[in-house]
């Protein structure tokens, strides 16, 4: 059984940038594949960025390429990290991470393949 516990959101101007963080509790963790998701009002949950277990390996949204990046600590094996630049009115969202033991070394973007989810942290861009 895994927890994960979403940090980091808040409001920022247009432009700015967040680190979120995704604090997971369970044993094994580092064989799991995280993803972050939003889910905007109104609008239906979409992928943002996965990471796999081997640390190297990463999916991206091809519209936030270049913003936003996913590294996790397999040190402290217990946290996964979402760094957002260049935030605009568009990221507004809930986000979420999500979490599920595999052993591909590709992470899924597909979010019913995800065991675990967080309950999600408000980001807010004003223009």
């Amino acid at each position: 059984q895994v927890q994960l516990v979403e940090s980091g959101g808040g409001l920022v101007q247009a432009g700015g940038s967040l680190r979120l963080s995704c604090a997971a509790s369970g044993r094994g963790f580092n064989r799991y594949a995280v993803g972050w998701f939003r889910q905007a009002p109104g609008k239906e949950r979409e992928f943002v960025a996965a990471i796999a277990w081997i640390e190297t390996n990463t999916r991206y949204a091809d519209s936030l390429k270049g913003r936003f990046t996913i590294s996790r600590d397999n040190a402290k094996n217990t946290v996964v990290y979402l760094q957002m630049n260049g935030l605009k009115p568009e990221d507004t969202a809930v986000y979420y991470c999500a979490a599920h033991f595999t052993m591909s070394r590709i992470a899924s973007m597909n979010p019913d393949e995800y065991d675990y989810w967080g309950q999600g942290t408000q980001v807010t861009v004003s223009s």
